[in-house]
This record gives C-alpha cells, structure tokens and sequence, in this order.
C-alpha cells in the first residue's frame, strides 16, 4: 500500500512539473522573413537627362609670377643731335625787360627740363643767354651771360651735374621773333637750351 502511495506521489508530481513547465512555456509567433533592403539603384532619385554636359571643374589659380615688361628705348634717347634739338624736350626760359632774376614761371620750366636731364644724364648742354634788340651789343652780351648762368645755377640746385652745363651768350645776335614789338622782344628775352652731347 506503501509503494502504491509511492508511486501515485511520483506520478503527481510528474504531472505538476509537466504543468507548470506548459505554463511557463509561451508561444512563439512564426517571424516572417524581412524583406531585403532596395537596393542603391532603387534608392536614388529618378533626374532626368541633362541638357548639357556638366562643366569641366574650375581650374585651380596658380600664383604666376609676371616677367617683367621688356624696356623699350626712349624715342629721345635714341634720337640724333639734330633731331634732339629740333624737337628739343628742353623748354626755354624766359626773363623780365632787363633782368636774369629766375621768375616762378621760368622756374616751372626749369624743373621740367631737370627732369628730362635725370633721366638723360650723359646729355652735355649749352645754355644760351639772349636778349632783345635794345641796348647796346656789349651790355647785351653781359646781360645774356647772367641769364644763361642763373638758369644754370638754378639747374644745379636741382641736382643736375655743373660737368653737363655750359653757358654762352649771344646777346641780341639772334633774335628768336625778327619782330620789333613788345610781343617779339619778350620771346627774344629768354635761355635757351641746346644738347651737345649725348
């Protein structure tokens, strides 16, 4: 009786472990399977067909050094005496009735001619003192030999080499205007500048 008792107990509690492993037991729902991703075709947006072909990309600046400009010879440079002279860069200077004082007008024309010897320094000149027809030929020799220094003294100060500036005076002898008039004498009154050597 005993061992039936046994066995009756084990049997039980087979059946409640079977029971309560069922109970603890849940129910998996089948998993479908995934669908694969699209692919990268599929993904990218649908563009419809250019007009033009795409333009080139734009090319990278280099640093680009400029070779300097070739020098070309000054047209004066270059140029004869003769046609230095005749086309002359030099402009006279022109003075009051009787006087060499050097005015602010000549000294304007004056630092123009400065410049142009700079940039010609192996130019030798001559500056020539003339005057109107009035007064006596001496006096004018004199007074013409004042006004051609006191340009050049004034050419000097500027920086131009006294080596490269010769004086003469010419008085009345060469008239610049053959006229007898105030208008005349005023253009004869005046130095005048002549390239001897370039």
């Amino acid at each position: 009786m005993r061992h039936h008792r046994g066995m009756v107990g084990t049997v039980v509690l087979a059946a409640l472990v079977v029971l309560s492993v069922g109970a603890c037991h849940r129910s998996v729902p089948p998993v479908e399977n995934p669908a694969p991703p699209p692919s990268a075709a599929a993904q990218a947006p649908t563009l419809a067909a250019p007009d033009k072909p795409p333009a080139p990309p734009a090319p990278v600046k280099e640093s680009v050094v400029a070779a300097p400009a070739p020098i070309v010879e000054d047209r004066v440079s270059s140029a004869s005496l003769d046609e230095i002279n005749r086309n002359s860069p030099l402009k006279p200077v022109f003075f009051d009735y009787n006087q060499s004082d050097v005015s602010a007008e000549a000294q304007k024309a004056l630092d123009a001619n400065a410049d142009v010897l700079k940039h010609n320094p192996g130019w030798i000149v001559t500056i020539e003192g003339h005057c109107d027809e009035r007064g006596t030929a001496e006096y004018n020799l004199a007074l013409g030999e004042r006004r051609a220094n006191a340009a050049r003294a004034y050419l000097v100060s500027l920086g131009i080499s006294a080596d490269h500036l010769r004086t003469v005076s010419y008085g009345k002898e060469f008239p610049f205007d053959p006229g007898h008039d105030e208008a005349a004498w005023a253009r004869n009154r005046r130095a005048h500048f002549v390239v001897t050597q370039k």
